[in-house]
């Protein structure tokens, strides 16, 4: 008897630490895998870029009218994103889609999307203006760090 309730303990035991190594083992792979990317330099919400990059108060200073004027920029484009997207799905929507019509609006969307990366690059190359070059080449490593994970963040936020 006391052999069998041995057993049944050490099989239990032996089932919760493997419950636990499986579990750990699972956290540890998904924060590995699935690293978000550097969040934007210019956000006043994310503080941990500035910390990697050691920016100064001046350069920080130089910084914010960058920042407003780049994500005031772009949330004018997800505004014109936005409406032409759900124009586009009230054609689809329709009984019998008219298909000129829908490719003028792709079209137009994709115009959006060029002028977004436009903004992307020109905020980037302003940014670096103003960074050391270390300060520089630790951003770089950061965006190359990003799109390497395949998650490239977008830059308007998710609701």
């Amino acid at each position: 008897m006391k052999g069998k309730l041995l057993m049944v303990v050490l099989t239990l035991s032996l089932i919760v630490n493997a419950s636990a190594v499986a579990t750990i083992g699972y956290h540890y792979w998904r924060n590995a895998c699935f690293t978000p990317s550097a969040p934007c330099p210019l956000n006043q919400e994310d503080h941990y870029l500035y910390q990697d990059l050691g920016l100064s108060p001046g350069q920080l200073a130089k910084m914010a009218p960058l920042a407003r004027s780049f994500h005031g920029r772009l949330n004018e484009l997800e505004v014109g994103i936005e409406a032409k997207r759900n124009l586009l799905i009230d054609c689809l929507g329709e009984k019998e889609i008219d298909l000129p019509r829908t490719e003028a609006i792709r079209k137009e969307i994709a115009g959006y999307q060029d002028e977004v990366q436009k903004e992307v690059i020109a905020h980037i190359a302003a940014s670096k203006k103003i960074m050391t070059p270390d300060q520089q080449k630790r951003f770089i490593e950061l965006l190359r760090t990003s799109s390497n994970n395949g998650r490239v963040n977008s830059p308007f936020p998710t609701n």
